[in-house]
């Protein structure tokens, strides 16, 4: 193993802070995967499952056991870590310019087609090679001015070049859930499956660019843009990556944790990646996957108190009650219900809520929003 440190521009004087990746196997001789954790501060499951990843990454390690690449950085965001106000973490936005650390990656295709396109030609790998060196090529140009741009390069390029890509985060309150774009599916179903995922949320461009978007996206884009210039070419979807949501904020827990770090680790085994054990199929899955754009997200139109009637891992059909807001001054309550059917896969933590307020989800089946697909 190897530990990288990478400072971070320093936003003003005295301030430093500096992000650590951690190295396992042999670069070039196999798959690169990159895996990280809490890009959204306060969401901290995926931090307790690097924790127990990494004894097991150690360990084959030194016995020659990885073949490849893995890149694991524990906490990837030390800018929101910090943030702290009024005594309450606020990891998911940037104080300074109230950016989301998970929205506003680079569009690789927008920034590099002209330069790669005329370049690919009829060998496969020869035509990722020149892609990714072209993304390299970008960040290397790219000059941060600020904490938080130079926080987003260097994720970047520690994972710019890997084969796949898990990006940790959780819900509020939910059940451990999955996104991925439409071209990694395929690739990525094993590990959705090994994790019990019981919501799979898919998109072909959620629209906000998020880290995993970035990195995924710049192939399909390159490959449909090779297709419009009616070019018969290869070029592979070569970065399968996914956000994965495991569970709660709350849910900070050993048990959970090294359920968790087990389930990568299998997936790991059955890409050839991590050579201690035979590969195991995995287990049968929880759910179908469904569109991001048949997500519904249901809001409080009254301020009020919030009581679920419904629990996350719930199925529902449209028109059960969801929740109540209860406004204990007109005695009154607003009922809450679905509006699909579907897995009711995540709710909000707070039991006040303003009018406007989001309250929950639901994965139902048939996608019927445009546009921007995540929320804030």
């Amino acid at each position: 193993m190897q530990r990288q440190d990478h400072p971070l521009l320093s936003p003003s004087l005295g301030a430093h802070k500096t992000l650590s990746s951690f190295h396992f196997g042999q670069p070039g001789t196999g798959l690169k995967i990159y895996i990280q954790a809490s890009l959204h501060a306060e969401e901290l499951p995926g931090m307790l499952a690097a924790y127990h990843l990494r004894p097991l990454l150690e360990r084959l390690d030194a016995a020659g056991q990885i073949q490849g690449e893995i890149v694991l950085v524990p906490m990837a965001n030390p800018i929101g870590a910090a943030q702290r106000l009024l005594h309450k973490p606020m990891g998911r936005f940037e104080f300074d310019t109230s950016e989301n650390f998970n929205r506003n990656y680079p569009d690789f295709a927008t920034h590099i087609a002209q330069e790669v396109l005329p370049r690919m030609g009829p060998d496969a790998q020869a035509n990722v090679a020149v892609v990714r060196q072209a993304m390299q090529q970008y960040l290397h140009r790219w000059t941060p001015r600020t904490e938080l741009h130079s926080l987003r390069r260097t994720v970047l390029q520690l994972a710019c070049d890997a084969d796949y890509v898990l990006d940790l985060h959780c819900d509020c309150e939910s059940v451990m859930h999955f996104y991925c774009e439409e071209s990694c599916w395929e690739a990525l179903a094993p590990l959705a499956h090994h994790l019990q995922s019981q919501a799979i949320l898919l998109a072909k461009n959620s629209g906000s660019h998020p880290f995993d978007e970035c990195l995924s996206g710049v192939w399909w884009r390159l490959a449909e843009a090779l297709a419009a210039q009616g070019k018969n070419l290869p070029l592979p979807q070569a970065c399968h990556s996914t956000t994965i949501e495991l569970r709660g904020e709350a849910q900070v827990k050993h048990d959970l944790a090294t359920q968790d770090a087990q389930a990568i680790a299998a997936f790991l085994r059955g890409l050839g990646v991590l050579r201690d054990a035979p590969a195991t199929a995995p287990p049968a899955p929880m759910c179908a996957a469904t569109p991001l754009a048949g997500s519904q997200t249901l809001y409080a139109n009254t301020p009020g108190l919030v009581v679920f009637a419904a629990t996350p891992g719930q199925r529902l059909k449209a028109g059960d009650l969801v929740a109540e807001v209860i406004d204990p001054i007109a005695h009154s309550a607003e009922r809450i219900c679905a509006g699909v059917d579907g897995v009711l896969y995540a709710h909000i933590r707070d039991r006040y809520v303003t009018a406007g307020c989001e309250l929950a989800k639901i994965a139902g089946a048939v996608p019927f929003k445009t546009g921007q697909l995540l929320g804030a």
